[in-house]
């Protein structure tokens, strides 16, 4: 199943041309500035905003057609929303606003799912007593309970302070495994993006200026607006493929001939997992190096060079290395350093990793 969205459609400044493929699994992240218009598309979708031509649906469900002349009302669009605020009736308890609306009572499922968001102690409360973070997971459960055939997060944790939005993270994070809805999420947040979507689209000025994996989007040209200089980095999804029990490290596979050794990782074999490497803490050299510290030690093929600044004082230089034909791992190097090394593309090299983390549990690991 996939979720299509197509629309024309002029608001204010904005004049919107989206054509949007999206995977009917895992967290798809929306991401661009303010007024790129993430929200009016997660609008679009939800019957909130009827665009003038175009036709969105999910798998063979049809919810906009123009030429078709279909446009299902919000309600029976079968659509979970999760705002920035809560939205919770202050004069129900946390029960009463879980199942409002609720058609089909499931007791498994509410059960399930007040489970998963932890919310059962809180059922009796009423929201003036929750806290932001609870009031969030409230609206979270609400969502779901509906049973949804895709949830929409429009920056649900925007509204929260750093200790709130820890709180709930784990909880997002936890919903992507568990529950099987796919989820349209809309962030200004990359650490949002990193720690839980699969999918990456970047709008800017009503338009996708690129869309797909996150791996891949994270590596694009489309990025750079967003990464400093400290902020470049690789992304890699992985699998658990050992453990050294002596030294508690684990081998990460990323390609079939392929590895990152990460500090230990409680998991099974097989067990997927992402990693980060930024890209100032990659260095290259021309041969293999020997009697070093440094655990991560990779041949690789270059295959790009970039200059940044060139003609000015505070240049850099980016090389992208190829580990494996999927793999590609950015290392940020001086201009000396390129002249120094003679670096061209299609030179073999090694690649020496000094760092690196992994995103979904935010551990920074860094073996030498």
């Amino acid at each position: 199943m996939t979720i299509k969205i197509e629309f024309k459609q002029s608001l204010g400044e904005t004049n919107f041309d989206i054509n949007l493929t999206l995977p009917g699994n895992g967290i798809s992240a929306l991401f661009g500035r303010s007024g790129a218009g993430k929200t009016t598309l997660i609008n679009v979708i939800s019957g909130l905003v009827t665009p003038d031509q175009g036709k969105v649906t999910i798998g063979e469900h049809v919810l906009f057609d123009s030429e078709k002349g279909v446009n299902l009302p919000t309600h029976k669009r079968n659509i979970g929303y999760v705002f920035q605020d809560s939205r919770l009736f202050p004069h129900y308890s946390v029960r009463g606003n879980l199942l409002y609306g609720v058609t089909n009572k499931d007791d498994a499922y509410f059960s399930k799912v007040t489970e998963l968001l932890e919310i059962k102690p809180l059922l009796s409360r009423f929201p003036v007593s929750l806290s932001g973070g609870e009031k969030q997971r409230v609206a979270i459960a609400r969502a779901l309970l509906s049973k949804p055939s895709l949830l929409l997060m429009d920056e649900p944790l925007a509204s929260l302070d750093m200790p709130r939005k820890r709180e709930v993270m784990p909880f997002l994070e936890e919903l992507s495994e568990q529950v099987s809805i796919p989820i349209i999420y809309v962030t200004h947040s990359l650490q949002e993006i990193l720690r839980l979507a699969q999918h990456l689209s970047i709008l800017d000025k009503g338009r996708i200026l690129t869309s797909g994996k996150l791996e891949e989007v994270w590596a694009s040209h489309s990025m750079r607006p967003w990464q400093s200089f400290s902020d470049h980095s690789s992304l890699f999804e992985g699998k658990i493929a050992s453990h050294h029990s002596q030294y508690a490290l684990t081998c990460v596979k990323l390609a079939p001939n392929t590895c990152l050794w990460v500090q230990k990782i409680e998991g099974e074999p097989e067990t997927p997992i992402r990693l980060q490497v930024r890209s100032n803490d990659v260095s290259i050299t021309l041969e293999k190096p020997v009697a070093t510290s440094i655990r991560n030690v990779l041949s690789a093929t270059v295959a790009s060079i970039e200059i940044f600044n060139p003609g000015e004082d505070k240049q850099s230089v980016t090389v992208s290395l190829r580990l494996d034909e999927e793999c590609l791992l950015w290392a940020t190097i001086t201009p000396w350093a390129l002249d120094d090394l003679n670096l061209t593309v299609g030179d073999k090299v090694y690649a020496q990793v000094k760092g690196v983390s992994v995103t979904q549990r935010d551990i920074a690991l860094t073996p030498h």
